[in-house]
């Protein structure tokens, strides 16, 4: 006899609770925030901060005070005193400080305005042009970087004296117009900044390249130009040991002039410091007014790639 065994019924599985996810989300994360410095950070800034300013600051003070405190052996206090316009006012009357000051103006702002304009023009060619040994021209014009300046003095000299040009101001201009630095400079911010496509694009609609150049080029690498021009500026309003070879001392520049300040039975440091604090003023003012696109400039190349 068979025996008849009841079936269980197959358990059902409990309902998924109501107002509940089965599955977890993981929230979405945004860009993780550059950690904050802290304050050792800040106090290293600060400590470098203050030793680069204090050169000049001193300057500032000893040039504010009498003389007498520095020959007597004493040293200044750290409050500027109030001999600073009467110091400056015999900077330009023992010395042709005048004179000085615009041939170094003359100098510095056309070295300056000529390698922005002809580093960024050879900077496109070597950058977006095609032409026949482009790559070795460009090895030749960067090699001559590692060749010491002192070795081309000489050879330098020769040919400003024979194309009579030594002792005028066109013997410091002439040779520094372009630069290999900058030419190397611009082709690589023109290779970085500009697309071949945007180039091959404004020659499509038939531009020039002379207009490629101004409408294409130039706004791209504007920032970069800035900073070239900022640094010649300053490199060629600093220069010492060639404008002393090429010009005499009473059409000098202001590094010459300063020299002569400190010429004598004693060194006048307040009068020879006033000097350095005019000298200073247009290279700090040019910095202040282009501090902006010089920082940015410096500072792309480090957020690329």
């Amino acid at each position: 006899m068979a025996v008849s065994v009841p079936l269980r019924p197959h358990p059902t599985p409990p309902a998924a609770p109501t107002g509940r996810r089965l599955f977890r989300t993981v929230p979405k994360r945004g860009p993780r925030k550059p950690d904050s410095a802290g304050p050792i950070a800040y106090l290293l800034l600060a400590a470098v901060t203050a030793a680069s300013v204090f050169p000049l600051y001193w300057s500032f003070v000893v040039a504010s005070h009498d003389d007498n405190s520095v020959l007597a052996g004493t040293t200044p206090s750290l409050v500027p005193g109030g001999h600073l316009i009467e110091n400056i006012q015999r900077v330009f009357e023992l010395s042709a400080f005048w004179q000085a000051l615009g041939n170094s103006f003359l100098v510095a702002g056309t070295t300056a305005v000529s390698n922005v304009l002809l580093s960024s023009l050879a900077g496109f060619a070597f950058a977006k042009l095609r032409f026949r040994g482009r790559d070795a021209l460009l090895v030749c014009v960067v090699a001559t970087v590692m060749v010491p300046t002192q070795l081309g003095v000489i050879p330098l000299y020769l040919l400003v004296t024979d194309l009579g040009m030594y002792g005028k101001i066109s013997a410091l201009i002439v040779p520094a117009l372009v630069s290999a630095v900058g030419v190397f400079w611009m082709r690589q911010a023109v290779e970085e900044n500009i697309p071949d496509e945007l180039v091959e694009a404004a020659r499509m609609d038939g531009a020039g390249l002379l207009r490629v150049y101004w409408h294409v080029v130039v706004p791209g690498v504007r920032t970069t130009a800035t900073v070239l021009g900022m640094f010649t500026f300053m490199f060629a309003w600093n220069d010492y040991f060639w404008p002393l070879i090429a010009l005499p001392p009473e059409n000098g520049t202001v590094q010459i002039a300063l020299n002569q300040l400190a010429a004598g039975y004693y060194t006048d440091y307040t009068l020879m410091l006033a000097g350095v604090v005019v000298s200073a003023l247009p290279v700090l003012v040019a910095f202040t007014v282009l501090a902006r696109r010089i920082v940015s400039g410096v500072m792309a190349g480090a957020v690329k790639g």
